[in-house]
């Protein structure tokens, strides 16, 4: 079957397959899989312990050592580790030596003295010749101990071996000093224990005669000597290559990189990132204010509770009831910001652990998902754009592929994609060449800045012009696309072969999948690889609930899964472009690390954005919550997955749960005997032990039982069939009946069958992304991104911190992704407005953090952050009726505090300076400026008013009686001008609520005012509070009426009239049902003067 790397559509409901103008097969390359760790004394792979971790001899600074070295040396050698010279602390399992420390948590009564059991042959053989490893080779025997074979293994180059791999050229044979060793086969390696055995065969092995036998003796004083040696060798070459790549712009040309005493760097041994916590001049103070600004709390509430309004009652309770409400909400946003922390990113140990010259690199593949729905409002000049910036990116061509999903299903999206693949031909090797910034060449060419700084290639000026006129061309067709788009013909869309367009129906169309570039498709212009890019348009047909933009990221994962299955995923929408081309190797700092990474789901980077303007009026950049709430998360359990700009661990996207880490047992006394020991123990800790390991147990048997299926399957051996069957089925309800797909789940590392065609395999991709694949699985439930919310990355991040995963908070310097936000009012508030939906969504269903996963992995400060998350539309009910207080007393001259007294004013004053102090606080931990904080603060007013208010009401409707709402996708940043769209008026029913509040108060001040200035001075001291209380709305709503008048300084029409009449109605309704008024009348009183005088 031809498939060419052309368009593939299909059904496979229906048994549809259709293959699109095809002339020639695509191939689809697997993925190398990782190696293990070197000893770096022996040679041999650093085996995994039983908790699926490589085994760390040294835990200052993990040099590579096996574990049989690490013995031997403990106990014939000086005990330390050969790098840092620190001394090596006792492994459980391991035999105690002399000066071991007692160390809480490491006791194992069973070895730590127990030197007779342990099988001194087995040592010697697993120290002198091979290792119990799996996959050392075909020398391999059943019990899995490698037996010595007729072929010479090859010793790595690499690796300072203290014996010689070979004869020494320079010596004559018969000059060559011989050593014997036991248990030794042809070309194994040498070590000093003796264990004398006739039957085995010995083989001579060759030795420099100038140097002593003791010599070769890691466990002798030379050993120290000789270490010391040859590090000073490796700094002397680190520092002539240093000199040699700064003086001759890289002319080493590395014809010693095989040489065993070339450098090992080690830095790249290093971690590759690390906790950077926040100066304890700074956090300190700012816990000490929240723990004293909670006592004051309590001080506040004690003296509002105990001294109430009789004369105002409602209005006295309303406040309480109010302010009650804020000061929880208060608590579950400041808690999970007690543990912030930074962090910081070693790129240069990435590339010297995973990039060797002269060897493929070893960083791992990535997928990247683009998602877009309708090509009108997310223009696809701004899709190319970011598509782009991934072709460019700073990491391996062939570990990159790019899949865009048209949800759509519009050929504007598709031929703009086709011309974006041409001009990328182009624009990567300009990029990779001249290492430019950013990647995008919309935002390249628009940078303000002189493009010659720097910039000393004598070609780069011409090459940069000729570029730009490339670009201006591209746009140019792209903007012809656009404008032909914008009438669709009568019989649909045609394709230029002649063959119509399988989406014109955008509810009825089969699923859609085309290959664009590829490893062994079209190549640059100079000759070289691109990433993969992939254009996937997903089934649809009527009567399928398609879950939005969760359901097309699922079929992503499956369709990644089926060409390329890489370990780590990458998702940003259409608008969010790569801004920082070493983005994913920041990324990659986290995931591949070898200690930490492992436990780590996702990546998530802050979101940064274009094209909005000085003054942030609405609060865009969400400032405070990426640079202050986020850290915060990052020292807990991790942030809130956002939606874009994060990389994922495969893995955990399907639902697994976190790797587990035993936990060492508690200290025991060493003095006692063992059955005493044994004996101390409590049943009840045994039955707690028993029912965690049946928690545990289960999921690996079914998992590995699940592996032996599948090969039993496919290998079609028909023993235990009913096990496999039943196996294969659960596996089926999970994922899905695809057999290819499944397989794809099992690989940890990723990579795909190098025998599978491409043909074949895009007949399974557009399998997996046909409507009805997901029915009666547990897409959407437990695996991928979950359904149930419009806001599917909170629930999707708090299910996998559920599942015992932790996520990392990446800020590097340079943002690593930029994007347009809406800068329009009424698209700011439509944007708002979906994100609290989303959440009272979660907060009426099952997945809500107050009742769901408990006894989990979620940790309690990590739980309140998503609890806040979830209620924070509540508030619009409370913050309406607080800000409608300051005009109700003003109108009625009555207040919500009875008249204050000295113990009051202190309360009050001490309470407004914690609240300043908290806040100033955290703008030094959190490098914000004041004016951000306060836009955040104006526009959570604005929004808690108005879209918080409407999504609570929407989403009750929605959950409790069925009625659905639709939410509108925001338009982007548009080209009529500079800021153009932050003063165009869009009329919506959010805007009443606000503009009411802000006519009412204004109301009340003037009827304040007014009263004041007819009623004395006396007057005037009650009502400085009730006008401080209403400017303190009307301050805070400024920011939207500013958005109101827009450039013409007035207010639309329609606004004032609606405004006005709520306003009349309200004052109406209050004239009539004033409840501050005496039932018995007005109360008379004598005034005091004789008037008959």
């Amino acid at each position: 079957m031809d498939t060419g790397g052309r368009l593939v559509a299909g059904s496979h409901n229906r048994n549809e397959f259709v293959l699109i103008n095809a002339d020639e097969i695509g191939r689809v390359k697997s993925v190398r899989e990782l190696s293990g760790q070197i000893c770096q004394i022996c040679g041999d792979e650093v085996e995994i312990t039983e908790d699926g971790e490589p085994f760390v001899a040294c835990n200052e600074c993990a040099f590579p050592v096996c574990r049989p070295c690490y013995e031997y040396e403990r106990r014939e050698g000086n005990q330390a580790c050969p790098q840092c010279k620190t001394r090596y602390k006792r492994i459980k399992g391991s035999p105690r030596v002399d000066g071991d420390e007692e160390e809480d948590g490491i006791d194992d009564l069973e070895n730590e003295f127990d030197f007779r059991s342990r099988d001194t042959q087995h040592t010697a053989e697993a120290i002198l010749s091979s290792r119990l490893n799996v996959g050392r080779g075909p020398n391999a025997n059943a019990s899995g101990v490698t037996m010595p074979s007729d072929h010479s293994s090859s010793l790595n180059p690499e690796i300072p071996l203290l014996t010689y791999g070979q004869e020494d050229a320079e010596i004559s044979p018969d000059r060559h000093a011989l050593i014997i060793p036991p248990f030794v086969g042809h070309g194994k390696r040498i070590h000093p224990v003796p264990f004398p055995d006739s039957s085995m065969s010995l083989q001579p092995r060759s030795m420099d005669p100038k140097k002593d036998l003791a010599v070769y003796g890691y466990g002798s004083v030379a050993w120290k000597d000789r270490m010391e040696e040859w590090k000073k060798k490796q700094n002397d070459k680190l520092q002539m290559v240093k000199h040699l790549s700064e003086n001759g712009g890289g002319n080493y040309d590395g014809d010693d990189a095989d040489d065993p005493d070339l450098p090992k760097m080690d830095e790249g041994r290093q971690p590759l990132s690390r906790k950077l916590p926040i100066p304890s001049g700074k956090i300190n103070p700012y816990r000490m204010i929240i723990v004293l600004r909670l006592v004051i709390l309590g001080f506040f509430f004690h003296y509002r509770i105990l001294h109430p309004v009789q004369n105002a009652y409602g209005l006295w309770l309303t406040s309480i009831v109010c302010e009650i409400w804020f000061a929880i909400s208060w608590i579950l946003d400041q808690f999970p910001k007690w543990y912030p922390i930074e962090r910081e990113t070693y790129l240069d140990r990435l590339s010297l652990r995973y990039e060797k010259e002269g060897k493929p690199s070893e960083l791992a593949d990535l997928d990247i998902f683009v998602s877009t729905v309708d090509p009108m409002k997310e223009p696809p000049l701004i899709t190319a754009n970011t598509v782009l910036s991934i072709l460019a990116v700073d990491y391996p061509v062939d570990k990159v592929s790019c899949y865009v999903s048209d949800d759509g299903a519009a050929m504007l999206t598709f031929e703009a994609l086709s011309e974006t693949s041409e001009f990328a031909r182009k624009w990567v090797p300009f990029c990779k060449k001249f290492n430019i910034e950013p990647r995008a060449p919309e935002w390249y060419f628009a940078q303000k800045i002189d493009y010659l700084k720097d910039k000393v290639h004598p070609t780069f000026v011409r090459e940069r012009r000729a570029m730009k006129r490339e670009y201006e061309e591209f746009k140019v067709r792209i903007n012809g696309l656009v404008a032909m788009a914008q009438k669709v013909p009568e019989d649909g869309w045609t394709m230029q072969d002649g063959t119509p367009w399988p989406g014109n129906n955008l509810r009825d169309h089969p699923g859609m999948i085309q290959v664009f570039l590829g490893h062994d498709g079209v190549r640059d212009v100079e000759g070289n690889m691109l990433p993969r890019l992939v254009y996937v348009s997903r089934e649809k047909r009527p009567g399928f609930d398609h879950h939005k933009k969760a359901g097309a990221m699922n079929s992503l994962v499956r369709v990644s899964a089926v060409l390329s299955n890489a370990p780590y995923l990458l998702n940003v929408d259409c608008d969010h472009y790569i801004n920082n081309s070493k983005a994913l190797r920041e990324a990659m700092c986290f995931m591949m690390d070898p200690i930490s990474g492992k436990k780590v789901c996702y990546v998530q980077f802050p979101q940064r954005f274009d094209g909005i303007d000085r003054h942030d009026r609405y609060s865009n950049r969400n400032v405070v919550f990426f640079d202050i709430n986020m850290k915060g998360l990052d020292g807990i359990q991790g942030p809130i997955y956002v939606g874009t700009g994060c990389v994922f661990r495969r893995q955990a996207l399907y639902g697994y749960d976190a790797p587990v880490k035993e936990k060492p047992p508690g200290k025991t006394c060493n003095c006692w005997p063992k059955w005493c020991c044994l004996c101390c123990g409590s049943r009840k800790n045994k039955k707690i032990k028993t029912r965690k390991e049946k928690k545990k147990k289960p999921k690996h048997w079914e998992a590995s039982t699940q592996i032996h299926a599948l090969e039993n399957i496919e290998e079609g051996i028909e023993d235990n069939e009913k096990s496999s069957l039943m196996s294969q089925m659960k596996f089926e309800k999970k994922f899905g009946q695809s057999p290819v797909f499944i397989a794809s789940t099992l690989l940890e590392n990723g990579g795909i069958h190098q025998e599978a065609s491409s043909a074949s395999l895009l007949k399974e991709a557009i399998h997996v992304i046909s409507c009805g694949y997901e029915d009666k699985t547990e897409w959407g439930k437990e695996v991928g991104w979950i359904y149930g919310s419009v806001t599917e990355d909170i629930l999707t991040g708090f299910k996998m911190h559920c599942h015992g995963w932790r996520s990392v908070y990446c800020m590097p310097k340079k943002p690593a992704f930029k994007g347009s936000a809406p800068i329009n009012l009424s698209d700011r508030l439509h944007q708002v407005l979906r994100w609290a939906l989303g959440s009272v969504e979660i907060l009426l269903s099952k997945h809500c953090p107050i009742w769901y996963g408990y006894g989990c992995g979620l940790k309690w400060l990590e739980r309140f952050n998503y609890i806040n998350a979830v209620v924070y539309p509540l508030t619009s009910i409370p913050l309406i009726a607080y800000c409608t207080l300051p005009a109700v007393c003003l109108l009625t001259g009555n207040f919500i505090v009875p008249e204050i007294s000295n113990y009051a004013a202190i309360v009050f004053m001490a309470l407004f300076i914690s609240i300043a102090a908290t806040s100033i606080l955290e703008m030094q931990w959190g490098r914000v400026q004041i004016d951000d904080l306060w836009r955040n603060e104006q526009f959570w007013v604005i929004g808690g008013v108005s879209s918080h208010l409407f999504a609570l009401f929407q989403g009750l409707l929605k959950v409790l009686a069925g009625v659905n709402t639709n939410f509108t996708v925001t338009s982007k940043a548009g080209d009529d001008g500079e800021f153009s769209e932050l003063y165009l008026f869009k009329w919506t029913s959010l805007l009443i609520p606000p503009m009411t509040l802000l006519i009412i108060n204004i109301i009340g001040v003037a009827v304040g005012v007014s009263d004041a200035i007819n009623n004395g001075y006396e007057s005037w001291g009650p009502l400085f509070g009730k006008l401080f209380f209403a400017f303190w709305v009307i301050v805070h709503l400024y920011p939207f009426l500013k958005g109101l008048m827009g450039k013409q300084d007035r207010l639309p029409t329609i606004i004032v009239v609606w405004s006005i009449l709520l306003a009349s109605i309200f004052s109406l309704l209050w004239v009539r049902i004033n409840p501050f008024l005496s039932k018995d009348g007005p109360v008379l009183e004598v005034c005091g003067l004789d008037c008959d005088d």
